[in-house]
């Protein structure tokens, strides 16, 4: 069977294509090019050509731009904060790949993603510190049959160890930590050179006092304590974002937990089940999945979760995934 993967020039897309390879599949990779200003395929290049597969790069810039770019700094924007892997994976590394691959026949294609399938649904992998289906709640169930995940049972050292037996180049390559297209981590910076300078406004509390001027709300998210810039009596968190008064309001840390969130555009991979149904669910990619009830609303692309425990710092743009088990149910985008 003839599968292609896309391969990053990181180490885990290496690996994935190797064990691919050694599994027999007739293998290619394939490299996106999102942005100008680009050497990935460099890496690349030197991981396929080791391997003795084709290597293609498939331009992505336009898709990239507008689903995935203009949506960050929107968001940011209007007071939320986006996960742009999660727009990325349902716009771009999945199904516009896939697209791609079958023009060029291959009904296969893999990627360095840690997750398990069936060939039905989606599995958090068996490495839970490295798991990325919370990624992938919003991959039509169409597409399923046709990927790949190689790396679901493996640890990282067991990667790097495989990829410096096979000899691949990126064996030893550090991992990227940064969001892909801000590699300096200046979140502030970017967003505006995208949208402008964001203008400065007040903090407040609780009780509406002013507490002191912010550097602009795409500077702050839910929960964040540190870089405020204030001389406070108590410590104190960033609450709620208001861009409407252009206000970040202040509270306690026992403010910051709530039992009920309600998600938009919401995404069953396998249609809706029965409501309401027991699940757990992670807030944040970083989240350890927490038990909850969930339950759909009047509105078809909106549920609610109902958390047995209060949960910390549920901020909006952030997505809330379910899961039945190890089973992925599906996702939305945490409204706030």
């Amino acid at each position: 069977m003839k599968v292609m993967v896309g391969l990053s020039g990181g180490v885990d897309s290496a690996a994935a294509a190797y064990l691919l390879k050694e599994q027999g599949y007739e293998v290619a990779g394939a490299t996106f090019r999102l942005l100008d200003e680009w050497d990935e395929a460099k890496d690349a290049k030197a991981v396929a050509e080791h391997l003795g597969i084709p290597h293609y790069v498939f331009d992505f810039r336009d898709i990239f731009k507008r689903e995935v770019i203009d949506n960050f700094a929107e968001e940011y924007k209007n007071g939320r904060t986006p996960n742009p892997c999660v727009r990325c994976n349902k716009f771009i590394k999945f199904p516009a790949f896939y697209e791609k691959a079958k023009e060029l026949g291959y009904d296969l294609i893999s990627t360095g993603h840690y997750a398990r399938t069936d060939g039905e649904n989606i599995f958090r992998a068996k490495n839970l510190a490295k798991d990325q289906s919370y990624m992938m709640y919003n991959i039509e169930k169409e597409l399923i049959p046709h990927l790949r995940f190689p790396l679901a049972d493996l640890s990282k050292e067991e990667i790097r160890e495989i990829a410096a037996k096979a000899g691949i180049p990126v064996a030893n390559k550090p991992d990227s930590q940064d969001i892909c297209f801000i590699p300096d981590g200046d979140t502030r910076g970017y967003i505006e050179r995208e949208i402008g300078e964001m203008p400065h406004g007040k903090f407040v509390d609780e009780n509406g006092k002013i507490l002191g001027e912010h550097k602009g709300i795409c500077n702050y998210t839910i929960g964040q304590r540190k870089g405020l810039g204030l001389s406070l009596k108590e410590s104190l968190y960033v609450g709620k974002i208001d861009p409407e008064a252009n206000e970040v309001l202040l509270v306690k840390n026992e403010s910051l937990f709530k039992k009920r969130v309600m998600v938009r555009d919401f995404h069953w991979i396998n249609g809706a089940p029965d409501m309401p149904i027991p699940v757990t669910c992670k807030i944040r990619y970083g989240h350890n999945a927490a038990p909850a009830l969930a339950s759909t609303c009047i509105y078809d692309d909106k549920a609610l979760i109902l958390f047995d425990e209060p949960q910390r710092a549920v901020t909006a743009g952030q997505s809330a995934v379910i899961y039945d088990g190890e089973k992925l149910l599906g996702g939305g985008v945490i409204m706030g």
